[in-house]
């Protein structure tokens, strides 16, 4: 069956499931293929349990007529998504970039939602399953959808364009982030600018911070941008006040006091508004989005528990992230202050350099304790009698003396392999 002919079907079928678990009621069934399972086994299941179709790519699993028989499930999925991408001609909105991706779509999609019907990518679906899922999930009253990429490899961001074929991007920033898969900064660079490529190549539309002197160094010649900073002679001025601790920001005479912390939130803000100003979302629209927007999964959220506060930022962590989130946690004026670190993953040869590098950064900080959970923080060399190191959370959880966690303001940060929101368990 060619694609044309299954984009006919689709729409008829507009529910599309990779997983037996969430089946929907005449949804279509992708039997993908993983390490270790064989989606082929699983989709006789999927249509008793409601599925219409079941796409597979192995013909010993083809019982009748509700089984489409394709050469690879994975590639029809991407196909699929690209030619429904084209099919409704929407605007696309694509984002990358080392930190930050989801929040500033997030923030975007809120503040776009107000004037028009967006659909952007749930939670992190943003790799070469999720963004075709994504696109899947438009349909025709769909305005504006916004798409999350992500990568931790050369040629991934290039490859999702190819599907998503996005009308106008914007990349938040370039860090110290996949290491093991780009090799180095450069690589990381490199990766993420593949963006750009697309966008320049087919003349769309670059947001771009220029306060970001690789942002900026990566676009000169490219003169189809739009630009924000804190300058008039900017497309759109926008301006940050403090992060003691929530942001506070300036723009267009009106004070926006937003729910989020940390000083490295104010560029995610920021770039929310200047598409909020781009797509001529009203300013008090913009502000009351901004000012609506909560924190959710495990990222900069803060909360009460018992006599403590906690700042949770467990979501994910890289040397980038991870030092801005230590150098806003020293701005606070809080006295008793705690970090709760744990190890970070995909930093490939400079894995034990990086690690020891927020080591010694940390024990400049006026911390009252520090506290680092993982193999890896474990082998690094402590200087300071403040710093407790674990081997794993479970040689935390047993040994460490939570009567010490009392009165203080945690920051807990953390790669998301080594879950540690389940501090939050621990602490009375």
């Amino acid at each position: 069956m060619n694609i044309e002919a299954l984009h006919k079907l689709f729409l008829k079928h507009p529910s599309v499931s990779t997983d037996t678990r969430r089946i929907t009621q005449d949804c279509m069934f992708f039997a993908l293929k993983g390490n270790s399972f064989n989606g082929n086994t699983f989709a006789k299941e999927a249509l008793s349990k409601g599925a219409k179709y079941a796409i597979i790519d192995d013909s010993k699993y083809a019982l009748n007529a509700n089984y489409i028989l394709v050469d690879n499930v994975l590639k029809t999925l991407q196909n699929l998504a690209k030619f429904h991408r084209q099919y409704l001609g929407l605007k696309i909105i694509a984002l990358t970039g080392s930190n930050g991706k989801t929040t500033t779509k997030e923030l975007i999609n809120a503040v776009l939602k107000k004037n028009y019907n967006t659909l952007a990518t749930d939670g992190n679906l943003n790799n070469h399953i999720g963004v075709p899922l994504t696109l899947l999930s438009m349909d025709n009253t769909t305005e504006i959808g916004i798409v999350e990429m992500g990568a931790n490899h050369l040629k991934e961001i290039e490859f999702l364009c190819s599907i998503a074929q996005p009308d106008y991007g914007y990349i938040t920033n370039f860090g110290k982030a996949h290491l093991e898969g780009f090799g180095s900064v450069e690589g990381v660079i490199k990766g993420k600018s593949e963006l750009y490529d697309y966008l320049k190549r087919n003349e769309k539309l670059i947001f771009v911070n220029s306060k970001d002197d690789i942002q900026t160094k990566q676009l000169k010649g490219y003169e189809n941008t739009y630009s924000f900073g804190n300058s008039n002679d900017q497309d759109s001025n926008i301006a940050l006040v403090n992060a003691q601790p929530f942001v506070k920001v300036t723009y267009n005479n009106s004070t926006i006091e937003s729910q989020l912390i940390g000083r490295y939130n104010f560029n995610n803000i920021a770039a929310a508004i200047a598409f909020g100003q781009y797509f001529e979302v009203e300013v008090t629209d913009i502000v009351n989005a901004i000012e609506s927007y909560l924190p959710e999964s495990n990222r900069s959220q803060i909360i009460k528990k018992g006599s403590n506060t906690i700042i949770l930022d467990a979501y994910n962590a890289n040397p980038t992230s991870m030092k801005a989130a230590l150098e806003n946690f020293e701005k606070q004026k809080d006295i008793f202050k705690i970090a709760i670190l744990g190890d970070m993953f995909e930093l490939g040869t400079d894995t034990q350099k990086e690690h020891q590098y927020i080591v010694d950064l940390a024990s400049t900080m006026p911390f009252i304790h520090l506290i680092l959970i993982g193999e890896t923080f474990n082998i690094t060399k402590i200087v300071s009698p403040k710093i407790s190191a674990f081997k794993s959370f479970q040689d935390f959880k047993t040994n460490f003396n939570f009567s010490q966690l009392d009165k203080a303001t945690i920051l807990i940060k953390g790669s998301r392999g080594m879950a540690l929101e389940r501090v939050l368990e621990l602490i009375e």
